[in-house]
């Protein structure tokens, strides 16, 4: 079993409560565990036992590097693959914060469409879903799969809905995600 990692604010910080998916601050001086590391965010517990999400532009804050600043846009390898390619392998960088498993594996992921845009460019849709219709960091992940798929090299716009029919359950998992969390 790996040893927990700790953290101390170097500085005020934005952050998201799981699973509200409420805006808080972090104080700068606050003390943290960080749980989960996965896709660029971090999950992390307060002394006071809040869950809390930290997107990876506050990444500083907690001592860690920015990945999408050191690594540049999209996930690395994929020089050549077709966009359709690149867009599946950006969605498998997305993370549920308390699930140490992509969306794409969790199979939250219903529909990837992607549309030639006549000016030059593509367009990409997605519909996804939550593995709880109640979670309130839908938006927070859905914000945060619009944000990885817009950076690639390509797609002009892109929009990702949430939806809820079919409603998800653990079968859609692929049988790694299963493996990965005990399932089977």
């Amino acid at each position: 079993m790996q040893a927990p990692e700790y953290a101390v604010l170097n500085r005020e910080c934005r952050a998201v409560q799981i699973p509200e998916g409420t805006p808080s601050l972090l104080s700068s001086g606050t003390r943290v565990r960080i749980t989960q590391a996965l896709g660029g965010a971090y999950t992390v517990v307060t002394d006071r036992g809040y869950l809390l999400r930290i997107d990876a532009r506050d990444a500083d804050a907690i001592g860690k590097a920015d990945p999408g600043e050191a690594a540049g846009s999209g996930p690395a390898g994929l020089e050549g693959a077709t966009l359709e390619d690149r867009t599946w392998a950006s969605l498998r960088t997305c993370f549920d914060p308390e699930i140490p498993v992509n969306i794409v594996d969790l199979g939250l992921v219903y529909n990837c469409e992607i549309t030639e845009l006549p000016g030059g460019g593509s367009r990409v849709d997605i519909k996804m879903t939550l593995t709880a219709p109640g979670c309130g960091m839908g938006p927070v992940l859905a914000q945060d799969v619009k944000e990885k798929v817009q950076a690639l090299p390509g797609v002009e716009e892109a929009d990702v809905e949430v939806v809820f029919d079919p409603q998800w359950n653990q079968n859609m998992m692929s049988e790694a995600a299963r493996l990965e969390l005990g399932l089977f």
